[in-house]
Protein backbone atom coordinates (compact mmCIF):
# COMPACT_ATOMS: atom_id res chain seq x y z
CA UNK A 1 0.00 0.00 0.00
CA UNK A 2 1.06 3.11 -0.96
CA UNK A 3 2.16 5.65 1.99
CA UNK A 4 -0.80 8.92 2.18
CA UNK A 5 1.88 11.44 2.33
CA UNK A 6 3.14 9.68 -1.04
CA UNK A 7 -0.28 9.40 -2.63
CA UNK A 8 -1.29 13.27 -1.76
CA UNK A 9 2.30 14.27 -3.13
CA UNK A 10 1.81 12.85 -6.32
CA UNK A 11 -1.53 14.11 -7.47
CA UNK A 12 -0.11 17.12 -5.81
CA UNK A 13 2.55 17.19 -8.54
CA UNK A 14 0.15 15.80 -11.42
CA UNK A 15 -2.69 18.15 -11.55
CA UNK A 16 -0.56 21.02 -12.19
CA UNK A 17 1.96 19.68 -14.42
CA UNK A 18 -0.92 17.64 -16.24
CA UNK A 19 -3.03 20.84 -17.20
CA UNK A 20 -0.15 22.99 -18.15
CA UNK A 21 0.66 20.20 -20.78
CA UNK A 22 -1.80 21.45 -22.37
CA UNK A 23 -0.97 24.99 -23.16
CA UNK A 24 0.38 25.68 -26.35
CA UNK A 25 3.60 27.63 -26.40
CA UNK A 26 1.42 30.18 -28.84
CA UNK A 27 -1.09 30.62 -26.16
CA UNK A 28 1.68 30.90 -23.64
CA UNK A 29 3.22 33.38 -25.87
CA UNK A 30 0.21 35.41 -25.56
CA UNK A 31 -0.01 35.80 -21.98
CA UNK A 32 3.61 36.63 -21.95
CA UNK A 33 3.24 39.85 -24.44
CA UNK A 34 0.63 41.67 -22.09
CA UNK A 35 1.35 44.66 -20.34
CA UNK A 36 2.37 44.37 -16.43
CA UNK A 37 1.41 46.72 -14.21
CA UNK A 38 4.93 48.95 -13.40
CA UNK A 39 4.69 47.55 -9.77
CA UNK A 40 4.85 43.80 -10.37
CA UNK A 41 8.27 43.41 -9.84
CA UNK A 42 8.15 40.23 -8.51
CA UNK A 43 6.56 38.34 -11.37
CA UNK A 44 10.37 36.38 -10.98
CA UNK A 45 9.33 34.84 -7.35
CA UNK A 46 5.81 33.90 -8.74
CA UNK A 47 7.05 30.26 -9.73
CA UNK A 48 8.66 29.90 -5.80
CA UNK A 49 5.41 31.44 -4.10
CA UNK A 50 3.57 28.48 -6.35
CA UNK A 51 5.75 26.38 -5.10
CA UNK A 52 5.19 27.17 -1.36
CA UNK A 53 1.24 27.38 -1.55
CA UNK A 54 1.77 23.60 -2.50
CA UNK A 55 3.40 22.05 -0.71
CA UNK A 56 1.72 23.76 1.95
CA UNK A 57 -1.36 22.38 0.30
CA UNK A 58 -0.45 18.91 0.32
CA UNK A 59 1.27 18.85 3.49
CA UNK A 60 -2.04 20.54 4.84
CA UNK A 61 -4.12 17.49 3.48
CA UNK A 62 -1.78 14.91 4.29
CA UNK A 63 -2.68 16.47 8.17
CA UNK A 64 -6.62 16.19 7.80
CA UNK A 65 -5.92 12.91 6.54
CA UNK A 66 -4.05 11.40 9.15
CA UNK A 67 -6.19 12.81 11.69
CA UNK A 68 -9.24 10.69 9.94
CA UNK A 69 -12.10 13.04 10.82
CA UNK A 70 -15.39 11.53 10.63
CA UNK A 71 -14.71 7.88 10.48
CA UNK A 72 -12.25 5.75 9.24
CA UNK A 73 -10.63 7.99 5.87
CA UNK A 74 -11.59 11.72 5.11
CA UNK A 75 -12.35 10.93 1.68
CA UNK A 76 -14.77 13.45 1.20
CA UNK A 77 -12.30 16.61 2.43
CA UNK A 78 -8.99 15.00 -0.06
CA UNK A 79 -12.00 15.63 -2.72
CA UNK A 80 -11.92 19.52 -1.69
CA UNK A 81 -8.89 19.38 -1.48
CA UNK A 82 -8.40 17.90 -5.01
CA UNK A 83 -11.27 20.97 -6.35
CA UNK A 84 -8.72 23.66 -4.88
CA UNK A 85 -5.43 22.49 -6.84
CA UNK A 86 -7.99 22.03 -9.45
CA UNK A 87 -9.14 25.29 -9.61
CA UNK A 88 -5.90 26.87 -9.49
CA UNK A 89 -4.28 24.75 -11.55
CA UNK A 90 -7.17 25.77 -14.24
CA UNK A 91 -6.43 29.79 -13.99
CA UNK A 92 -3.58 29.43 -16.52
CA UNK A 93 -5.09 27.00 -19.08
CA UNK A 94 -8.23 28.31 -19.43
CA UNK A 95 -6.95 31.91 -19.71
CA UNK A 96 -4.60 31.29 -21.66
CA UNK A 97 -6.63 29.18 -24.21
CA UNK A 98 -9.58 31.86 -23.80
CA UNK A 99 -7.24 34.37 -23.74
CA UNK A 100 -9.12 36.50 -21.58
CA UNK A 101 -8.09 37.72 -18.50
CA UNK A 102 -11.67 38.60 -17.43
CA UNK A 103 -11.79 34.89 -17.29
CA UNK A 104 -8.60 34.43 -15.72
CA UNK A 105 -9.82 36.61 -12.48
CA UNK A 106 -12.93 34.85 -12.55
CA UNK A 107 -10.91 31.67 -12.01
CA UNK A 108 -8.77 33.60 -9.32
CA UNK A 109 -11.37 34.57 -7.03
CA UNK A 110 -13.30 31.53 -7.11
CA UNK A 111 -10.32 29.60 -6.34
CA UNK A 112 -9.72 31.94 -3.59
CA UNK A 113 -13.73 31.06 -2.65
CA UNK A 114 -12.90 27.58 -2.32
CA UNK A 115 -9.94 27.57 -0.46
CA UNK A 116 -11.40 29.91 2.37
CA UNK A 117 -14.25 27.42 2.51
CA UNK A 118 -11.48 24.48 3.17
CA UNK A 119 -9.85 26.45 5.31
CA UNK A 120 -13.04 27.17 7.68
CA UNK A 121 -14.11 23.35 7.38
CA UNK A 122 -10.44 22.15 8.30
CA UNK A 123 -9.71 24.11 10.98
CA UNK A 124 -12.09 22.33 13.44
CA UNK A 125 -9.97 19.06 12.34
CA UNK A 126 -6.71 20.53 12.89
CA UNK A 127 -5.15 24.01 13.32
CA UNK A 128 -2.26 23.06 11.76
CA UNK A 129 -3.99 22.09 8.87
CA UNK A 130 -5.57 25.41 8.61
CA UNK A 131 -3.00 27.59 9.12
CA UNK A 132 -0.91 25.48 5.80
CA UNK A 133 -3.79 26.58 3.92
CA UNK A 134 -3.08 30.60 4.61
CA UNK A 135 0.06 31.43 1.92
CA UNK A 136 -2.70 30.32 -0.31
CA UNK A 137 -5.03 32.21 1.50
CA UNK A 138 -2.93 35.65 1.07
CA UNK A 139 -1.44 35.33 -2.05
CA UNK A 140 -4.76 34.08 -4.12
CA UNK A 141 -5.90 37.77 -4.15
CA UNK A 142 -2.87 39.17 -4.58
CA UNK A 143 -2.62 37.00 -8.24
CA UNK A 144 -6.35 38.02 -8.63
CA UNK A 145 -5.84 41.98 -8.25
CA UNK A 146 -2.85 41.84 -10.54
CA UNK A 147 -4.77 39.70 -13.66
CA UNK A 148 -7.60 42.19 -13.08
CA UNK A 149 -5.15 45.44 -13.44
CA UNK A 150 -3.48 43.57 -16.30
CA UNK A 151 -7.29 44.00 -17.69
CA UNK A 152 -6.71 47.06 -17.41
CA UNK A 153 -3.63 47.58 -19.22
CA UNK A 154 -4.23 45.18 -22.08
CA UNK A 155 -8.14 46.43 -22.90
CA UNK A 156 -8.28 44.52 -26.15
CA UNK A 157 -7.59 40.92 -24.24
CA UNK A 158 -10.31 41.38 -21.66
Amino acid sequence: MIPSWLAIAIVTLIVPFGLNRLISSQDFRWFKNLRRPSWLTFEGAIPIIWTVIFICGAWSAYNVWETKPGGNSPWLLMGFYLLVEISISLYTLVMCKTRSLKVGTIIGGTGFFLGAILAVIVFPISTTAFWLLVPYLLWSPVGTFVTWKMMQLNPGDV
